[in-house]
């Protein structure tokens, strides 16, 4: 199996030299990370979590250079082709590919939730978009309402914006 470590590895190489953008990725690789081992994923569960978060946006790049705009939905269409490019050339397991691009693929659609992996992933990123973006403490409460549902995110999330 390709190990987390290569991945990230190989997306800071794909994503040089911007570094917050890196920054970002690793961000919510280390949110998702402890949430997912917070919740008990299953260890299969557990590392699709991780590719994805570590990959998700990977198609910004691409999203500016073709639509002028690094847009949720644009993102939601370029990410998987490039994330299944890289992955497929590091010789990732298919079935493991296709979860991941899915999940790339669905990281800003908040009404199709098929899984845990993709719930958590909803979560990670948020912590760190809510910190990045500044958002005003009503826009947090309202967001943290309508997507967290992991008791670990929960609980994390309460203790860093609420208290």
């Amino acid at each position: 199996m390709i190990t987390i470590e290569t991945i990230l590895r190989e997306t800071v190489l794909y994503d040089s030299p911007d570094v917050s953008r890196i920054g970002h990725f690793l961000k919510v690789y280390a949110f998702a990370k402890m949430i997912g081992e917070g919740e008990r994923l299953s260890d299969r569960e557990q590392y699709i979590l991780e590719a994805a978060a570590v990959l998700h946006d990977i198609g910004i790049r691409e999203s500016e250079k073709k639509y002028g705009s690094c847009a949720g939905k644009y993102q939601e269409i370029e990410g998987p082709l490039i994330a299944r490019k890289m992955l497929d050339e590091l010789g990732m397991e298919k079935d493991l590919v296709e979860r991941i691009c899915y999940l790339i693929g669905h990281h800003h659609t908040y009404d199709q939730v098929d899984g845990m992996d993709y719930q958590i992933l909803l979560e990670a990123d948020f912590f760190v978009n809510a910190q990045e973006s500044e958002m005003e403490p009503g826009t947090v409460r309202e967001v943290y309402e309508r997507v967290f549902r992991t008791e670990t995110g929960k609980r994390l999330f309460e203790k860093m914006y609420f208290q």
